[in-house]
Order: structure tokens, then C-alpha cells, then sequence
């Protein structure tokens, strides 16, 4: 799909996400290589809902590693059960934040993130990555994203 994604505002959330998603099935049909896809649905979900950050931690040697992402630099590597995204890999399961200052142990990688939510990417029941997701607002994200992000997820071949 090389035309560029069509973006819609005026609408409710869930309606969003429901015009997004054949647009991102579109992107990712036919690739197989997981970086660029992981790529196009970063930027996908920056382009429609203009979060702060959006982007991918991958399981490597033990740890979360910074995988493709769309937003100001980040946090290069992440220790299981540490912050949000490590805390979300530990537990295998998606973490909402709605505001990071109250998470005990957040990192900080930006001081403009306030809320967060961390949807855990799995392979054979194993947490092989999180999708990370910031906002320069308060309790930004709920139990819609959490829905409509796992479906995206499940979108993705990871190889």
C-alpha cells in the first residue's frame, strides 16, 4: 500500500481503530520481514492517534531492546520487571498507566510522557517484545486501546 493512510478524527475511538486496522492489514500483507512491519504499524499508529511515542521493546539476551518506533529517542534497554514495559513483559500482560509519575519504578525516558499503556507481543505463549505507547496527557489510554492494539498485534508475523 504505498498511498498514505486514511486518517480519521471525527469519530469515536473505537471507530478509529476500526478504520485503521484494514489499512494496517493492507500495510503488512505479503511482508515478511518483522522490523518493517513493526515499522509501518508505529508509524500507522502515530499518524492516526498523534501519541507522543509509539514503538516496539524486542526480548534480546534477557532484556527489552529499542525496536523500530516513532517519537523523540528513548530508552535503549529496559531490565525484565522494571518500569512499564519491563513490569508488562515480567507479568505477561497489558498494562495501562494513566499517569507514569504515579507508577512505582516508572523510567522516565521522556519527562512529557504522563500516561502509558504496554501491550506484551507473545510467540508459543512467550513475551517476545511490547508495544510501548506514550502520551503528553493524563489517563490518555484505556480498556479500548488495550483491545484494538492486541488485535493490531496479532496482525503482526513475528519471526
Amino acid at each position: 500500500m504505498a498511498e498514505d493512510l486514511k486518517i480519521i478524527t471525527s469519530t469515536s475511538k473505537a471507530e478509529q481503530y476500526q478504520s485503521l486496522i484494514p489499512q494496517i492489514e493492507a500495510l503488512l500483507y505479503g511482508e515478511t520481514d518483522t522490523v518493517a512491519n513493526l515499522a509501518n504499524v508505529c508509524a500507522a499508529l502515530k499518524e492516526q492517534f498523534k501519541w507522543f511515542w509509539v514503538g516496539f521493546y524486542l526480548v534480546k539476551n534477557g532484556e527489552l531492546v529499542l525496536g523500530p518506533f516513532q517519537g523523540p529517542v528513548a530508552c535503549t534497554r529496559i531490565a525484565k520487571g522494571k518500569g512499564v514495559c519491563g513490569s508488562a513483559w515480567e507479568q505477561k500482560q497489558t498494562l495501562i498507566v494513566p499517569d507514569v509519575d504515579a507508577f512505582p519504578g516508572h523510567i522516565a525516558c521522556s519527562s512529557l510522557s504522563r500516561s502509558e499503556i504496554v501491550v506484551p507481543l507473545f510467540n508459543n505463549g512467550e513475551v517476545i517484545g511490547v508495544l510501548d505507547v506514550d502520551s503528553e496527557e493524563l489517563a490518555q489510554f484505556d480498556e479500548t486501546d488495550a483491545q484494538y492494539l492486541a488485535q493490531i498485534i496479532d496482525l503482526i508475523n513475528i519471526a
